[in-house]
């Protein structure tokens, strides 16, 4: 097998020069295959306060020029013997969500066949939905760690069936989740009443509140969520406004009292050891940003997340390949 291409070395063209794809990574149509995938998708139809995360995928791409090979948190070089591309932006409906979702489906299907992991870059939150129905097509119901400032899963929005406000009520409901092996992590802020929290919870989810990273030692909280999502193979979604708007001012719903940036990094490298089988990063409107904060965030994030499947899918070749030489070993000693 031919040996990943890797991104544009910063040693010999400048970061800020060449096109802008994910870390510099290849585009996949300049690679023979791929084994994880970054996507954009430049929807936010959904929204219902501050536009414009439709400008997301670029910014965090802009942002991420600044990232290396190596990855010294997980002890991971990425894109050393796992293929990893950008696979530019998947176009859909501006107008029409339910059009827009069918299309961001496919396409997203078509990059995780044969269950090849998948990073979404936002684009605002209604677009879990699209890659949560096609990521099922490979795996059936899935684990979710939701990292959010809002629940997430309130009903119709001005007679709108799914918004960024719905995509995990609908997501439970179409049983594209498991109940009990799932989590909102970093919720805070105003309700519309305490049946906001029980439905929630008749839902099937738990919440981890923003409060409680002041109260709970961190490592506890990082265990609580792995012993919730257990072996189940496990998306990952993270509104960026999970952040404290002081990491992340760029965003469209902003809430006080939020997590810090190496709070999240750390929260996601806590769970490296889980089936991770795809993910998104979204809610970056750069309109609200000051000096790429919030895209720096996002893009570090995405860099995480990539890191943990190809770090996983690198350990699970080397596992293949030490087993089929214990069988050739042993064939050569009974001959």
């Amino acid at each position: 097998m031919n040996r990943p291409i890797p991104p544009i070395d910063g040693q010999v063209s400048p970061r800020y020069a060449g096109l802008t794809t994910f870390a510099r990574l290849p585009r996949i149509t300049d690679a023979p295959r791929h084994d994880v995938a970054i996507v954009g998708v430049p929807f936010d139809a959904g929204v219902t306060f501050r536009p414009g995360a439709r400008f997301g995928p670029g910014s965090i791409r802009e942002a991420s020029r600044l990232l290396r090979p190596y990855n010294p948190a997980l002890d991971v070089a990425p894109f050393e013997s796992v293929q990893v591309v950008d696979a530019g932006d998947l176009d859909c409906n501006p107008f029409n969500i339910t059009t827009a979702l069918g299309e961001i489906e496919a396409g997203i299907s078509a990059l995780a066949e044969g269950g090849k992991p998948v990073v979404v870059l936002g684009g605002d939150h209604t677009i879990a939905l699209a890659s949560l129905r096609a990521l099922y097509r490979e795996h059936g119901p899935m684990a979710l760690v939701h990292f959010d400032a809002h629940l997430d899963t309130w009903g119709p929005y001005f007679d709108t069936p799914i918004t960024h406000g719905t995509p995990f009520r609908v997501a439970i409901e179409e049983g594209l989740l498991l109940k009990e092996h799932s989590a909102h992590v970093g919720i805070r802020g105003s309700l519309y009443s305490a049946d906001d929290l029980r439905d929630d919870e008749e839902l099937g989810f738990t919440i981890v509140q923003a409060g409680e990273f002041h109260t709970t030692p961190f490592l506890e909280i990082i265990e609580r969520i792995r012993t919730r999502v257990g072996d189940a193979p496990l998306y990952i979604s993270i509104d960026i406004d999970v952040l404290d708007p002081a990491h992340a001012p760029g965003t469209g719903t902003p809430e006080a009292g939020g997590l810090t940036s190496r709070e999240l990094l750390e929260l996601l490298r806590g769970l490296r050891d889980t089936n991770l089988v795809g993910a998104d990063v979204v809610e970056v409107s750069p309109a609200y940003d000051h000096a790429s904060i919030t895209a720096v965030a996002a893009a570090h994030c995405a860099y995480d997340l990539v890191s943990i499947m190809s770090g996983r899918l690198a350990k699970s070749t080397e596992d293949l390949v030490s087993v089929r030489s214990d069988r050739l070993s042993k064939s050569a000693e009974t001959l």
